[in-house]
C-alpha cells in the first residue's frame, strides 16, 4: 500500500534534514579537545587522525538519527552510512565491512529465522495457552501467565518485537473473549491491563536471556573488548534473581497503578482450553521444534565450558534440522527481510563503533563524561551512570541504537571510576532492556500494543515510567548485590 503524500513528503524532509545534519557536523572544525586527546595518544595510534575520528562520528550519528527519527529504514541507513565511510576514505573497505565476519551477528540472524519456526510450528502458542489454562482464573493470575509464557519462549526469540507478534494475538483474544473491547469503550475492563502487563513483561524476558533481544549478544561482544567475558550461563545467573523479584512484583504493581475493572477471569482457562482443543494433539513439528529448542539452549549453555561449541554453529545446526524437516523452508527465508536488515545494520554500525573507539573518539567522549562522576566513590558513580543511561532512553526510539552509541562510552568511564567492570557491563545491558517502556516509542515491540487501541500514549508515559522506575530500583539494589555475589 502506498503512503499518503503528506507522509511521504514528511519523510523526504526528514531525510534531507539528516543529510544536512551529517554535512554540518562533517564541515565543523574538529573540537580542540578531540584534537588534543588524539595527539596525546601513543605513537602507534597517531595514524588515526582527528579528522578521521570526527568524520566517522558524523556518519555514525547521522545513521543512528535516521533510524531514531524514522527518516529511513535501518537497512537504508546502514548501507548509506557504509558507502559514505568508504567513498570518503574515512574507513577502508576492510575496516567498514569487518563486522560481517563476526559470528555473534550471524547468531542473531539465524536465531531470527529459528523464531519463525517456533511460530510456524505452533509451539509458542501451545506453551502460552497451557500456562494460561493453569493460572488464568484471575486478572492477576492472567498477567502472571502472559509474562511467564513470554519468559519461557524468550531464549529462542532474539527479538522482543518477534515475541510480541506471538503474544499480542493471544492477549487480544483473551481480552475480546472477556468482553473487553476498544470499539465499545470497555478496553479498561481487562484488555488494557493485560496489554500493559505483556508490554512490561518484555522488559523482563529480554533481560533474562542473552539470546532474548538482538542487542544483548552485540553488547556482550563489545564488553569483550574490555576483557569482560559474558557467557550464556553467566548472563542468566546474573539476571535470574532481579528478574524473579520483578516477575513477582510487576503484575501486582500494575494491578495497583493501572487496575482492570474486572479482577476475576474464571473463563480464561476455558478460553485457553478451547484454543488447545482447536489445535488438537501435539503435532510432530511441535515435538521437533521443542527438541531443537531444548538442544540449542543446552548447547549454548555448554559452550561456556566447551569453546568448540560455537553458538553460531549451534544455531546453524538447529536451523538446518528445521529446514530438513520442512518446519522452516526457503519460502519462509524469502519472507524474512527483517533478518537481512538486522544483519546489515548490526554489522555496519558495530564496525563503525569499533573504529570510533580505535580512532580515539570514544575515549575523548569518555574523558568528558568522566567529569560527571569525578571525585565520586565508585558506588555513587555507578548509580549516577546507570540512572543517566536509563533516562537518556527518552531520546532514543531504538534500544539497539542507544546500546551501540553509548555502551562503550559508559563502560569505559565507569571502569576509570573504579566500578567493577563485569557489574557495569551487565547492568548497562540489562538497562538496555528494562528501560524499554519508558516511552511509547521506547521499543519497536511497544508499537503493536499501542496500535491496538487498548493503551493510550499518555498512559504509557505514566505507567511505563513507573515500570521503568520499579525495574531500575530492583536491578540497582537486589541486582547489584546479587551480581557482586555471583561474579
Amino acid at each position: 500500500m502506498s503512503r499518503h503524500p503528506q507522509e511521504t513528503s514528511r519523510q523526504h524532509m526528514l531525510q534531507i534534514g539528516v543529510v544536512l545534519f551529517a554535512a554540518m557536523i562533517w564541515f565543523l572544525p574538529v573540537p580542540a579537545g578531540l584534537e588534543a586527546y588524539i595527539s596525546s595518544r601513543p605513537v602507534s595510534d597517531l595514524h588515526y587522525t582527528p579528522q578521521m575520528a570526527w568524520h566517522l562520528f558524523a556518519i555514525f550519528i547521522a545513521a543512528i538519527f535516521a533510524v531514531i527519527l524514522k527518516a529511513m529504514p535501518i537497512f537504508t541507513s546502514a548501507i548509506l552510512g557504509v558507502s559514505a565511510a568508504v567513498l570518503t576514505g574515512t574507513l577502508t573497505a576492510k575496516q567498514a565491512f569487518s563486522g560481517f565476519s563476526e559470528d555473534w551477528i550471524l547468531l542473531i540472524i539465524v536465531a531470527f529465522l529459528i523464531a519463525r519456526g517456533v511460530i510456524k510450528s505452533g509451539l509458542g502458542k501451545r506453551i502460552a495457552f497451557l500456562i494460561i489454562r493453569k493460572f488464568g482464573k484471575t486478572s492477576l493470575g492472567l498477567s502472571y501467565s502472559v509474562i511467564a509464557a513470554d519468559m519461557v519462549m524468550a531464549p529462542a526469540f532474539p527479538s522482543n518485537t518477534a515475541r510480541s507478534g506471538v503474544l499480542f494475538p493471544i492477549v487480544n483474544a483473551l481480552a475480546a473473549d472477556s468482553e473487553s473491547k476498544v470499539a465499545d469503550g470497555t478496553r479498561k475492563k481487562l484488555g488494557a491491563y493485560l496489554m500493559m502487563s505483556s508490554m512490561a513483561g518484555l522488559t523482563l524476558s529480554s533481560s533474562l536471556w542473552l539470546t532474548a533481544m538482538a542487542a544483548n549478544p552485540a553488547g556482550a561482544k563489545m564488553a569483550r573488548e574490555y576483557g569482560i567475558e559474558i557467557t550464556y550461563g553467566s548472563w542468566a545467573l546474573a539476571a535470574s534473581l532481579p528478574v524473579l523479584v520483578l516477575f513477582l512484583l510487576m503484575p501486582w504493581v500494575l494491578l495497583k497503578v493501572y487496575p482492570p475493572e474486572v479482577k476475576h477471569t474464571p473463563d480464561a482457562p476455558q478460553i485457553a482450553q478451547k484454543a488447545l482443543d482447536t489445535m488438537g494433539p501435539v503435532h510432530k513439528n511441535e515435538w521437533i521444534m521443542a527438541a531443537v529448542f531444548i538442544g540449542m539452549v543446552t548447547l549454548w549453555i555448554a559452550s561456556s565450558f566447551y569453546p568448540v561449541l560455537n553458538k553460531a554453529a549451534v544455531a546453524f545446526l538447529g536451523l538446518a534440522i528445521l529446514m530438513l524437516t520442512n518446519i522452516f523452508t526457503m519460502r519462509d527465508m524469502n519472507n524474512e527481510g527483517q533478518a537481512l536488515g538486522t544483519l546489515v545494520w548490526f554489522a555496519i554500525l558495530y564496525a563503525m563503533s569499533v573504529y570510533l573507539n580505535k580512532f580515539g573518539f570514544m575515549g575523548w567522549i569518555g574523558d568528558n563524561a568522566a567529569a560527571m562522576v569525578e571525585g565520586l566513590a565508585w558506588p555513587a558513580a555507578y548509580v549516577v551512570l546507570i540512572l543517566s543511561y536509563v533516562l537518556i532512553h527518552y531520546f532514543f526510539v531504538s534500544q539497539t541504537a542507544q546500546m551501540l552509541a553509548l555502551f562503550s562510552v559508559f563502560l569505559g568511564v565507569s571502569i576509570e571510576a573504579g566500578v567493577p567492570p563485569e557489574l557495569m557491563a551487565l547492568m548497562l545491558l540489562f538497562a538496555t532492556n528494562f528501560n524499554a517502556v519508558i516511552t511509547p516509542q521506547g521499543s519497536s515491540a511497544n508499537v503493536i500494543y499501542i496500535g491496538s487501541g487498548y493503551l493510550e500514549a499518555g498512559e504509557v508515559y505514566r505507567v511505563g515510567g513507573i515500570v521503568t522506575l520499579l525495574n531500575t530500583v530492583v536491578f540497582l539494589t537486589v541486582g547489584t548485590a546479587w551480581i557482586l555475589l555471583v561474579t
